[in-house]
């Protein structure tokens, strides 16, 4: 935990220790100021901080995974579509082995899609020829996973099912991106159904690998659920940031005000300006000390604190700094603030090379 909250630190408020304004959340510093440079020449001379989740993510999830893995046929990994090449699992593909697979880049809604294109051609780079995009709120492109799977077991030469033609899918992926949801889209798609299993807007609802859940009659197939598992290290601190900001770990143990400067940063930087009209602003701004006290006062969300001063103590109104930021996180993850995608510079290399 103390690594975690160090490495955000480092990379958030190293400018603090350079006289005049930080800039490492500017508006356009482009890398020119002092700050930067420093940054910059620290992480090329001993690499970037390394990022841990938190331990609640343990890695026996994937032992109960493996254990499961004779049942399977298929697996569908669910990953959030804002972050398309950064923050899925390496340990997912070597524990799990060479089963058929599906990336299913879920909450296509609240992603920017304008390149789409650009997207699979990277992931086709590393491998992944099997992506579908999808939404799972109004069950957008649910009924092309079906089919899809459906082709990939038959297709597979370690398909011997003999006269049991029922078929057996594990869904994986990191804390939080909607595998559950993707279940219960895929029973009301084809079973006309509710839930059959628990979903929420924080990581952490499915706790252990469940029982098969019926999603489809024709043909009969099955889902197993699984708890998220997040990758033991994260090497980039951004990456991490990216990770939280999707909400795949507990806002408070990265903290609510660090996620809403980073998610300030990356807004004014794609200039993506949503959040000067939904909060009434009147323009843009870099400092989210300066941000968060007028969304705070606008949500009228303060609070009383006691100042002692050489009278006696005195009640003085503050903003409620943590509830704004808060509010601030929840105004991107609901769309209000407009589709973002975070991995946009990751975008604009080329594809990584086929292994």
């Amino acid at each position: 935990m103390a690594s975690l909250m160090a490495a955000t630190a480092e990379l958030g408020h190293l400018s603090r220790t350079v006289p005049g304004r930080r800039c490492s959340w500017r508006l356009a510093c482009e890398g020119r100021c002092r700050s930067c440079r420093g940054r910059d020449s620290m992480w090329q001379a001993r690499g970037p901080p390394a990022w841990r989740p938190p331990a609640w993510h343990p890695p026996r999830g994937l032992k109960k995974m493996q254990s499961s893995l004779k049942l399977v046929d298929c697996i569908i990994e669910v990953h959030d579509a804002r972050i398309p090449l950064s923050g899925r699992n390496p340990l997912f593909q070597e524990t799990l082995g060479l089963k058929p697979h599906l990336l299913v880049l879920n909450k296509m809604d609240l992603a920017d899609m304008k390149e789409q294109q650009k997207i699979i051609q990277h992931l086709e780079g590393e491998g992944l020829k099997n992506v579908i995009f999808t939404n799972c709120v109004k069950d957008e492109n649910i009924k092309q996973i079906i089919p899809k799977v459906t082709e990939l077991v038959g297709s597979s030469y370690r398909y011997h099912r003999g006269e049991n033609l029922e078929y057996c899918i594990m869904v994986i992926g990191v804390p939080n991106v909607g595998k559950s949801s993707l279940i219960n889209s895929l029973r009301r798609q084809h079973l006309r159904k509710g839930k059959a299993t628990r979903v929420g807007g924080e990581p952490g609802i499915t706790r252990a690998v469940m029982s098969r859940i019926q999603v489809c009659e024709r043909p009969l197939m099955f889902l197993l659920d699984t708890p998220g598992v997040l990758a033991p290290r994260i090497q980039s601190v951004e990456t991490g940031l990216k990770l939280a900001l999707c909400g795949t770990v507990l806002d408070h143990l990265v903290g609510e005000e660090t996620l809403a400067d980073y998610l300030l940063y990356t807004l004014n930087r794609r200039q993506l300006l949503g959040y000067v009209q939904h909060y009434g602003l009147g323009e843009a701004c870099d400092d989210i000390t300066s941000v968060l006290k007028r969304v705070a006062v606008k949500l009228r969300k303060t609070q009383k604190v006691k100042v002692l001063t050489g009278t006696g103590d005195v009640n003085v109104v503050q903003p409620n700094y943590p509830a704004a930021a808060r509010d601030f996180l929840r105004a991107f993850r609901s769309g209000v603030l407009g589709p973002v995608m975070l991995d946009r510079d990751l975008l604009q290399g080329p594809p990584a090379a086929e292994p």
